[in-house]
């Protein structure tokens, strides 16, 4: 057992071993090593590696073979792949080297469990060479006399080490110094070889793994050599406009290698080559004539060369060189057309004539001017009209027939073939069938079906359609063999076009047949804006109008109607194409909808704005068969109640016009307001009992002549005011009036200055004058009036009467028409005597009527009638036919005043101008 001094002495040794050790790179070394050293493996081979201790280890560290751990990059290699070789020696063993990586360390576990790095290796992987391939060689010639050679090979795999390629060449009895490539590994150049010797050449190649040789090429560099393209080229024009002379100069000497060439040319502007034919130019030479070109044209010209004999590589193209043939003649006339208008006027034509301008391969130079011949066939002894225009057209007014055009242009060497059109009178030949489009390859095909009888040629013409230019015509010429042919005009895309093929003939053509195409289609720019043109209760006629051909962008193959109400579902509707209007059935009343519209092509459609409408609440006629019979209900009632009111007239007049009580029923006789009589109303008998009174008369009064009465005369119209005043307090409010009294207000005192005034209230009673003369004091006998009859006009206006006679007359005709009606009428007039009244009453009756009022004069106030007057009114008013006797009222004695000297007015009433008295 160790004591603590032992313990402190054994770990200084091993800090002191430790501590002695020589560290490189973090790998303990002087503890061992590994066999073999950084080695280089060939990918997926077999490796065994060993880690020997050295024996100082064993002597003071105690490590043996045993304590030793394999890792690769960190990673423990399993101990299966472990063997201990000794107690200084361990081996690990891998059969694939594709799994081995760098570093390769060995470890081991010290005292104290403490693992130590011993030692560690790198380890690379790679592959060996491969036999290079496809050696070829190629001699450059950069100089008149250098001529260096290079050469390419295939390396092969990569190897994933450090590979060094060589090319080895070497005459027959003499080596060359080796050609190491430069930054590459599939080629070398030599710099300088020589012609006429066989060479042989080679490449090499090596790595740490091994080497590999490609096969031998043996060869003669003259063989292999690409040759400087001719230089100093010329193009010069020839006598003909059809030919182009081409110089060079050659960089190869002729001793050296003879030479053959290729020449290739194109027209400026053209992509497409075209080459002289290569056994024209198999021979050495330094020049070469180009023909069949075309006149007045610029050609681009190029030249190659190599070995005669074909052996070698063909030169790069030399630069190039243009050149201009001269002019010549056009070599066709160009193609014209017409367009006819004869609209102005039937009987001439405005004939506008145009051509195209010739290509310039056609033209042969540049073109002049136009010869335009116009010959009338109807008339062929007129001579011919010509035009020479520097214009593509000719604008031309010709009488309606047929004519013959011919058209020549001319240039500074000549003219060209004539252009012959014929306008005939009409167009009663074939004309095409089935005139179709395809759009292609970006080009717009037109196809057509010829007619039976032999066509000269075609006119195809074509025009854009746009509502914001017109149509301008475009047109081109086919040959009478085609049946379909490429516009070959700028053909936009979302843009129609009005395409028409003509067939012409020798002696006439064929009536225009038009298609419109597009070459490439969309959607509508816009959706279609839709109205109600007509708005009903279950029913709304929309109405739009089409697209613009600029908004269409395609053919409308339909249109869809959309249409929904604020919480229901969108129905749709398709319409033809070719309707701008349509009806929406099954709606419901009095209901918002909201409709919309789009327009189809092929490429899809398009929707136009929201439109709303409300439907109606009545459907036509509702409200007519709803107001119409109520207004016949409301004439017939109307009718009905006029007939019904015609039928009843007269109990419609008893309750709008009530009977008037007839005066002489009236209790005023029996009624004093101091002495109020009790009458018995239920007997006529008792109401007017004998002796009452015997006769009535009517006295006259000047309204205007107070002033000559007496106080004593006037003393009964004082106490008729007084006694008004007190029955106004006793009123019933049931207003009335006698006969002859109207239904006016009474008078106050206050009231006497002022005129004459109507009222509205009625007089409430009547006063009735009694057997009073003069001085005498009459007797007053007051009795409540039951009649409403208004006063009559005479009555009312007192001053109307100032006629003197007139107003007398009136008064008498009153009292005759109203006391001359038949005793059976039922509306008795008020002085008709009733037939209570005996013949001995007549006294009585006279007395009562004889009412005289004088002033301080002792003059008259008309209570009394003219004697001439009462005998002839007075008997028809008081005639009565009572037990056969006829009661005549006595006649007032005295003088009374003349008609002409006041008006006058009947009693009782008021004697003050334009008033009544109280009654």
């Amino acid at each position: 057992m160790f004591s603590g001094w032992n313990w402190v002495a054994y770990g200084l040794y091993l800090l002191l071993n430790f501590c002695s050790l020589e560290v490189s790179g973090g790998l303990v070394q002087s503890c061992g090593h590994i066999i073999p050293e950084s080695p280089v493996l060939a990918l997926g081979s077999n490796f065994t590696a060993l880690c020997i201790l050295n024996e100082s280890c064993l002597d003071f560290g105690n490590i043996y073979a045993n304590q030793i751990i394999w890792k690769i990059k960190n990673k423990v290699v399993p101990k299966e792949q472990y063997r201990e070789i000794n107690r200084t020696v361990s081996s690990v063993t891998f059969n694939d080297t594709s799994s081995l990586a760098t570093p390769l360390t060995c470890n081991i576990l010290a005292d104290g469990q403490i693992e130590q790095n011993i030692y560690g290796i790198a380890v690379t992987i790679g592959l060996p060479p491969e036999k290079p391939k496809n050696l070829s060689c190629i001699v450059h010639q950069v100089l008149k006399l250098t001529y260096p050679m290079t050469c390419t090979w295939n390396p092969g795999r990569h190897t994933f080490l450090d590979t060094h390629f060589r090319l080895k060449y070497r005459w027959p009895q003499e080596n060359f110094p080796d050609c190491i490539p430069k930054d590459v590994n599939n080629s070398c150049t030599i710099p300088d070889v020589q012609f006429f010797v066989n060479l042989e050449v080679w490449v090499e190649a090596a790595n740490a793994l091994g080497k590999a040789e490609s096969d031998p090429l043996v060869l003669d560099p003259i063989e292999i050599v690409k040759p400087l393209p001719p230089h100093n080229l010329s193009v010069n024009s020839g006598i003909l406009p059809t030919v182009l002379k081409i110089s060079w100069d050659n960089r190869i000497s002729g001793s050296v290698m003879k030479l053959k060439f290729n020449i290739r040319y194109r027209t400026i502007g053209d992509t497409n080559w075209m080459q002289v034919p290569p056994e024209d130019t198999a021979s050495p030479r330094t020049s070469f004539s180009v023909q069949g070109l075309r006149p007045y044209t610029e050609y681009v010209f190029s030249i190659r060369c190599m070995k005669e004999d074909g052996v070698g590589y063909w030169s790069d193209w030399s630069e190039e060189k243009t050149g201009v043939t001269t002019e010549d003649k056009p070599s066709k006339g160009p193609p014209i057309w017409r367009i006819i208008d004869a609209s102005r006027s039937p009987a001439f034509w405005t004939v506008r004539l145009m051509w195209k301008a010739l290509e310039p391969f056609e033209a042969n130079g540049i073109i002049l001017q136009y010869e335009v011949t116009v010959r009338a066939k109807s008339s062929l002894s007129s001579p011919p009209e010509k035009y020479n225009v520097n214009t593509t057209n000719l604008i031309l007014k010709l009488p309606n027939g047929t004519y013959e055009v011919t058209l020549i242009a001319h240039n500074s060497v000549g003219a060209s073939p004539p252009s012959v059109l014929l306008i005939p009178a009409t167009n009663s030949k074939a004309p095409v069938k089935n005139v179709r489009t395809l759009p292609k390859d970006g080009k717009l095909w037109v196809g057509w079906t010829a007619p039976n009888s032999y066509v000269l040629k075609y006119v195809i013409e074509w025009c854009l359609v746009s509502n914001s230019s017109d149509c301008i015509i475009e047109w081109q010429n086919e040959p009478g063999n085609v049946q379909g042919t490429y516009l070959k005009g700028d053909i936009k895309p979302f843009k129609c076009y009005l395409i028409t093929v003509y067939s012409l003939y020798a002696d006439g053509q064929g009536s225009g047949q038009s298609v419109k195409a597009y070459l490439q289609q969309d959607r509508p720019s816009k959706g279609p804006t839709v109205q109600t043109k007509k708005v009903g209760k279950a029913e709304a006629v929309l109405t739009w109008n089409h697209l613009t051909v600029d908004e269409q962008n395609g053919f409308i193959r339909s249109y869809t109607i959309f249409y929904k109400t604020v919480d229901g579902n969108e129905t749709a509707v398709t319409v033809d194409p070719s309707k701008t209007e349509y009806t929406l059935s099954s709606l419901t009343s009095d209901t918002l909808y909201t409709v919309r519209m789009m327009a189809y092509t092929d490429e899809g459609g398009r929707s136009g704005p929201d439109f709303t409408f409300t439907t109606q609440k009545f459907g036509k006629g509702e409200i007519e068969a709803i107001v119409v019979p109520v207004c016949l209900a409301f004439l017939l009632i109307v009718l009905l109640g006029v007939l019904f009111c015609f039928n009843k007239r007269d109990l419609i007049k008893k309750h709008i016009w009530p009977i008037v009580p007839d005066p002489s029923k009236s209790n005023i006789a029996q009624w004093s307001p101091q002495v109020p009589a009790k009458h018995n109303f239920s007997s006529k008998d008792q109401m007017y009992p004998e002796g009452s009174f015997t006769d009535v008369s009517v006295v006259e009064i000047e309204a205007d002549d107070k002033k000559s009465f007496s106080e004593q005369d006037l003393k009964p119209f004082d106490l008729l005011k007084k006694e008004k005043s007190t029955s106004e307090g006793h009123s019933s409010g049931i207003g009335g009036s006698s006969c002859m009294s109207s239904p006016r207000q009474s008078v106050s005192d206050s009231d006497e200055g002022e005129t004459t005034q109507n009222t509205s209230s009625t007089v409430q009673y009547s006063t009735v004058v009694l057997n009073g003369y003069r001085d005498q004091t009459p007797v007053q006998v007051f009795s409540r009036s039951e009649s409403t009859q208004p006063l009559l006009d005479s009555e009312e206006r007192s001053e109307d009467h100032s006629g003197g006679g007139d107003s007398t007359s009136q008064r008498q005709q009153y009292f005759k028409q109203n006391g001359g009606q038949d005793e059976t009428n039922t509306d008795r007039p008020c002085f008709e005597r009733t037939k209570q009244i005996t013949p001995t009453n007549e006294g009585d009756l006279v007395g009562f009527a004889q009412l005289q009022i004088s002033d301080q004069s002792s003059q008259l106030l008309g209570l009394g009638l003219e004697k001439n007057t009462q005998e002839a009114a007075l008997p028809d008013v008081l005639q009565t036919s009572i037990e056969g006797q006829t009661v005549r009222p006595e006649t007032v004695e005295g003088n009374p005043p003349s008609a002409d000297e006041m008006p006058k007015s009947y009693l009782p009433q008021t004697v003050r101008q334009g008033g009544y008295m109280p009654q």
